[in-house]
């Protein structure tokens, strides 16, 4: 391809890339607020750490319940009305936010969320593909990364946003719950509770005008490349189980989202275990989201020209192992911040799966899709096990005789061993699974 088509082809899918980014940017703002309302939660329903986990598994759950049901509509109506469908179910959970906060009920807020989860699920069954294929595919980690940016950035000022108006005066509140008495507590959480009122509002009004918006949007029709072909022109495969390198791609998505989850959504709760306030504690999921937001930055520059995929998949991996390796041997604010690290080594993990995954697939494409949209169900999977294994140690510590507080900070620390095997299993499909074509030998 000459210089002059290349840049006729860059400039043809810019407007579509801009506005997908804005698609990413939406759901990475709404994502990333778990992070603040996890803690919420748990302080306005006195909720255990496990039960407070819930908070992302009602989010993440819907994409094993929605994805394929979401590839069947996005079969039907196309991409981009599929993107502004899933832009209005989104602001429907938004607005149930508002009765869970009148009525202070754990369950209420989760349908919300799971209710934002599904349209979710339906936007980026559309967008991941959507952008894998606008272009080359060995491109497509590059594409994907600065999809990345828009979604981390929106994650990280999410996080701010939202922990500035949910989380502060939550130590105050907390101190005064312990001398409060049964009437006074119920009006103090009550007055916490309120406090999603207005932004959740706000949310639900933006989410509607921009599904409305997006049917207007000048999105080019595309398609993926078909499999191998025959001699004849007719594909070799019939069926998504001849290929082994999606499935386990699958594998290697759901881990990663555990993962990823884990390292943005429990660190400011892992920082209050260790003695910090929640003033302070507030900030440490936008350090995880900046950490992502730079690598990603990183990899838009070096992939494909200087970084295969396959290759910033394998760093990733390895950087994933050594950094939860260090959060169990280091303490206090040094632990959070390898938490916080964890973003290097998970931000150019989801970009690379994608497009090693989707290679080939042809027809199969957006049903390959939904397969790694119920993926992301690691995030609703992994982390409540998190929480229950920090349940389970702190458990044992305080048999042990260990004080209250040293034995949440001790469990906390040393329940991060989960991410180890994650890291792991991202690892081998770098190195050999993504080469998994067919199952035959030959």
């Amino acid at each position: 391809m000459s210089d002059s088509q290349k840049l006729s082809t860059q400039a043809k899918y810019t407007i579509p890339i801009i506005i997908i980014a804005c698609l990413f940017f939406i759901f990475g703002f709404v994502t990333w607020i778990n992070g603040a309302l996890i803690p919420f939660m748990k302080t306005i329903n006195e909720l255990t750490d496990a039960q407070s986990y819930l908070v992302a598994s009602a989010s993440y759950i819907s994409f094993v319940v929605m994805a394929l049901p979401a590839s069947y509509i996005l079969n039907k109506i196309g991409y981009k009305r599929g993107m502004s469908l899933g832009l209005i179910i989104m602001a429907i959970g938004a607005l149930v936010f508002i009765p869970a906060a009148e009525a202070r009920t754990y369950w209420v807020f989760l349908t919300g969320i799971f209710i934002q989860g599904v349209g979710m699920t339906l936007l980026q069954t559309a967008a991941n593909p959507y952008i894998t294929i606008l272009g080359p595919i060995e491109s497509g980690a590059k594409r994907i990364a600065i999809m990345g940016i828009a979604n981390k950035t929106a994650g990280a000022l999410g996080s701010l946003i939202f922990g500035a108006l949910l989380l502060s005066g939550i130590d105050e509140v907390k101190e005064k719950l312990g001398t409060a008495t049964i009437e006074e507590k119920g009006i103090l959480l009550d007055t916490m509770a309120d406090s999603v009122f207005l932004p959740y509002l706000v949310m639900a009004i933006v989410l509607f005008l921009l599904g409305v918006l997006i049917r207007k949007a000048p999105l080019p029709h595309v398609e993926a490349e078909e499999p191998e072909v025959t001699a004849v022109g007719k594909s070799t495969k019939t069926s998504i189980f001849q290929f082994p390198h999606l499935w386990l791609g699958v594998l290697a998505l759901f881990v990663y989202v555990g993962a990823e989850v884990i390292a943005g959504d429990t660190i400011i709760a892992y920082g209050i275990s260790l003695g910090f306030t929640g003033e302070e504690a507030k900030f440490f999921t936008t350090y995880t989201l900046m950490a992502m937001v730079a690598t990603y930055a990183l990899g838009v520059f070096l992939i494909p020209k200087y970084l295969k995929q396959k290759t910033a998949l394998i760093t990733s991996a390895i950087l994933g192992i050594i950094f939860s390796i260090c959060v169990l041997n280091t303490t206090g604010f040094t632990s959070v911040l390898f938490v916080a690290a964890l973003g290097v080594a998970n931000a150019l993990v989801w970009p690379a799966i994608w497009p090693l995954t989707l290679a080939g697939l042809g027809k199969f494409t957006k049903t390959a899709s939904a397969l790694l949209i119920m993926a992301i169900s690691g995030g609703a999977i992994i982390p409540p096990l998190y929480g229950r294994i920090v349940d389970a140690n702190k458990v044992e510590l305080l048999k042990n005789g260990m004080n209250e507080s040293e034995a949440l900070a001790s469990s906390a620390t040393i329940s991060y061993w989960i991410l180890i095997p994650c890291y792991a299993l991202i690892l081998f499909f770098a190195i050999w699974g993504h080469k998994y074509k067919s199952w035959s030998k030959k």
